[in-house]
C-alpha cells in the first residue's frame, strides 16, 4: 500500500469512528452527565460555595451548551488519534492475525486492543461521573489510569512476542503469562483514592454508558479501517482461478 493511501485511510477511519463515538456517547452518557451535574450543583449551594442564582444559572446553561456542542468533534478528533495508532499496529501485525480478510483481522485486532487498553484498566479505575472526585487527586488520578493502561498495552506486545517462540497449543503459555502478570499488576496498583458519594445507580449506569459508549469507537475502527484497507491494498494476495 502506498504511504499516502495508509495516511489517509487511517486518519478517514479515526476520525469516522471516533465521530460514531462522539454520538454514542451524546445519546447514552449525556443524561447521566446531566444528572450528575445536577447532584453536584445541589452540593455545592447547600455547601455555600455557589448562590442558586439566575446568574448561576445562566453561566451553567452556557457552559453545557457549548460542551455538548463540542462532544462529537472531540470525539473525531480524539478518534483520529487513537485511529494513528491502531493503524500503525495493524499494518505492523496483519499478516500474524487470524482471519481471511482483513476486515476479520482489523476486527480481532481492535478487540485486542479494546480488551487490554480500555476493558482491563476499566475494571481497575472504572469511569465517574463527574460528581465522583475530588479536584485534588485529579493527577494522581490520571497518572494511575494513564500507567495501567501503558501496563497493560505493552505487556500484550510482550507476551505475542514471546508466543511466537511457541509451537502450536503450547502459544497459551504466553496468554497465561499475561493473564497472571496483569492480575498482579491489578493488585499492586493502588485503589482510587476518591470515595463514591453519588447513587450507585447513577454511577453503575453511567459506568455501563461509558463501556457501550468506548466501545462503539473500537468495534467501528476495526469494520472502517478493514473495509478500506481492502479497497486500497493492491498488494492483496489473491488465489488465481482456473477454468
Amino acid at each position: 500500500m502506498k504511504t499516502v493511501h495508509f495516511i489517509i485511510i487511517v486518519l478517514i477511519s479515526g476520525a469516522i469512528a471516533g465521530t460514531i463515538h462522539g454520538t454514542v456517547n451524546f445519546v447514552i452518557v449525556e443524561p447521566y452527565l446531566d444528572q450528575a451535574i445536577e447532584i453536584e450543583n445541589r452540593n455545592l449551594f447547600a455547601s455555600g460555595d455557589e448562590k442558586d442564582t439566575p446568574e448561576f444559572w445562566v453561566e451553567y446553561e452556557g457552559y453545557r451548551v457549548w460542551q455538548k456542542s463540542g462532544q462529537i468533534l472531540a470525539g473525531a478528533i480524539l478518534g483520529t488519534s487513537l485511529g494513528a495508532l491502531f493503524g500503525i499496529v495493524f499494518a505492523l501485525a496483519r499478516s500474524s492475525l487470524p482471519g481471511n480478510n482483513n476486515i476479520k483481522k482489523a476486527i480481532v485486532l481492535a478487540g485486542i486492543m479494546w480488551f487490554a487498553m480500555y476493558l482491563i484498566p476499566f475494571f481497575k479505575y472504572p469511569a465517574n461521573p463527574p460528581t465522583v472526585g475530588d479536584a485534588e487527586t485529579v493527577v494522581l488520578r490520571a497518572i494511575l489510569y494513564l500507567s495501567f493502561i501503558a501496563i497493560s498495552g505493552f505487556s500484550v506486545v510482550g507476551f505475542y512476542k514471546l508466543s511466537k517462540r511457541f509451537q502450536n497449543n503450547k502459544k497459551f503459555v504466553a496468554l497465561l503469562g499475561y493473564g497472571i502478570f496483569i492480575s498482579l499488576v491489578f493488585f499492586v496498583m493502588p485503589d482510587n483514592p476518591d470515595e463514591i458519594t453519588a447513587p450507585m445507580n447513577l454511577v453503575n449506569e453511567f459506568r455501563l454508558m461509558s463501556v457501550l459508549g468506548v466501545t462503539s469507537f473500537w468495534a467501528s475502527i476495526g469494520v472502517i479501517l478493514g473495509f478500506f484497507w481492502n479497497r486500497f491494498d493492491t498488494h492483496t494476495e489473491t488465489t488465481p482461478s482456473y477454468n
